[in-house]
């Protein structure tokens, strides 16, 4: 079935709320997981949302409104700030809030994150940035999925990056897993009873699967095999000891939400206007996008997949798949209300 973006809202919004989710929280972790679905992150959008359930059952996530985000350690550029275990969209948006305020007033802002929660697609923060006329960057470590070149133990996580960029005309925006694919697409693989690409993953003895289930036993491929994994092991420095979260074996808690997380988020964002005439810049991104799609036919720039995604999903709604429907019912059974009032 398909459902439209304002049902995707109510229904979240609406099992949060009975699970004492704060409604302003429970709006922040709505629009998140929707601007996933509408881009086409389905692994990161109403598919992921029950494992967010579980973690609020588990304890992992905490909803307590008393609890706050604490800023640690403070500079007008940058700041250290402990998430408390809230829900990690609530917490990566109040960190790149205040990354763009510092940016504002010093040109950048830098917001390390610990003691957080899977936040969802990273993109949704850089858009902020955007918004902004803002330059946003984020990254993030994860639970162990990939392996080192040359090794099959999974040590590294898929280590998402973003970046966004503001433009006049174009959306301009990269939103990627540094590993060959995200572990929310191998999850909805195992859901939807489909197999996954070749060359994405190994199984547990280190030989090439299709599997998607084989794939979570043993480890992802970095993507661009050496450069990719470099890329990982850069990333999993930067929001790991850098902003005091686990590292390497020691995240947890991303993909499993039986347990505390432990990973760590890097929010940054850069005013242009800083540097340059903030409207001279966005020309001449959308000048250069003009001279990259001149260049042949049908070419595409970071951004434009989502763009056309977002159209898709207007006109034609959200896919529910049926395991993700009886999920989203057996949830809203328990909390006493009919997810069908909602969907129709």
């Amino acid at each position: 079935m398909n459902i439209t973006s304002e049902q995707e809202k109510t229904i979240i919004i609406e099992i949060l709320t009975r699970m004492n989710v704060p409604k302003e929280d429970s709006e922040i972790v709505a629009c998140v997981t929707l601007d996933a679905d509408l881009k086409g992150f389905s692994s990161h959008g109403l598919g992921r949302f029950p494992q967010y359930v579980k973690g609020l059952k588990f304890g992992t996530i905490k909803t307590d409104a008393e609890i706050e985000i604490e800023i640690e350690i403070e500079t007008p550029a940058m700041a250290l700030i402990n998430g408390n275990h809230k829900f990690g969209h609530v917490v990566a948006h109040k960190g790149m809030e205040i990354a763009i305020q510092k940016a504002k007033n010093t040109g950048i802002g830098m917001v390390g994150i610990h003691d957080s929660n899977h936040f969802g697609v990273a993109g949704y923060y850089s858009d902020m940035a955007i918004a902004e006329d803002m330059i946003g960057i984020v990254i993030a470590n994860t639970e162990p999925a990939v392996a080192s070149i040359g090794g099959k133990e999974p040590i590294l996580g898929t280590n998402p990056i973003s970046i966004g960029i503001p433009s006049n005309k174009n959306y301009v925006s990269v939103d990627m897993a540094t590993s060959a694919s995200a572990r929310g697409k191998l999850i909805e693989a195992i859901r939807k009873g489909q197999k996954i690409p070749e060359n994405v993953a190994l199984d547990a003895e280190g030989n090439p699967t299709v599997d998607p289930e084989a794939a979570l036993k043993g480890s992802i491929l970095p993507f661009g095999a050496h450069k990719g994994y470099a890329l990982a092991f850069m990333i999993e420095i930067l929001a790991g000891p850098l902003v005091k979260a686990a590292y390497g074996k020691g995240v947890k808690g991303t993909a499993n939400h039986e347990e505390m997380c432990t990973k760590g988020d890097l929010m940054m964002a850069v005013d242009p206007s800083k540097f340059v005439d903030i409207e001279k810049f966005k020309e001449d991104v959308d000048e250069f996008i003009a001279e990259i799609k001149g260049s042949g036919e049908n070419i595409f720039i970071p951004g434009d997949m989502e763009v056309q995604n977002i159209k898709n999903a207007g006109d034609n709604g959200i896919q529910v798949d049926e395991v993700l429907y009886t999920q989203l019912k057996e949830i809203a059974d328990e909390l006493s209300f009919d997810l069908d009032d909602i969907i129709g």
